[in-house]
């Protein structure tokens, strides 16, 4: 029975995908008033085979002085991870919380050094609560389904 063992291993972590674009260089360096940062994250899980996902968290951090981009960077950061001999109810929060978790930290570190590349004053993204994020997307979705269920 111990091919019946549950395993969760790490197969690799890269950057997916990374974009850097400063659309009204070089004219909105020389602006003076301090921008603002917009950040927007997302997480994906995708079976890559059997017992193999991809999990992708993403990163966009857009800044503008008044209306118009500074910068835009968006990023990718992924890892295959084999997940088996798992309850089905626990896939969902591996593939929501604990893979993210771990790729999350490697996102930040290329997004905050893209960005210093690129000449600016690094952007730190902030530590993310995954499980937070998670139960709550669990909770949008469940209320959105809810009317559906009630007709």
């Amino acid at each position: 029975m111990a091919d019946q063992n549950p395993i969760f291993q790490i197969q690799r972590i890269y950057l997916k995908e990374a974009s850097l674009e400063q659309p009204n260089s070089p004219a909105i360096l020389l602006e003076q008033d301090q921008p603002s940062v917009d950040i927007q994250l997302g997480v994906e899980a995708n079976p890559a085979a059997d017992g193999v996902y991809e999990v992708c968290v993403t990163a966009t951090v857009q800044t503008k002085v008044k209306d118009k981009t500074v910068f835009l960077v968006e990023a990718k950061q992924a890892g295959i991870f084999e997940v088996r001999n798992l309850p089905q109810e626990q896939m969902g929060p591996i593939m929501g919380i604990a893979c993210p978790q771990i790729v999350y930290p490697y996102l930040r570190g290329n997004v905050a050094d893209l960005i210093q590349r690129a000449g600016f004053p690094p952007v730190h993204l902030a530590e993310i609560n995954f499980q937070a994020m998670y139960e709550q997307q669990q909770a949008q979705a469940a209320g959105e389904a809810s009317p559906i269920l009630t007709q």
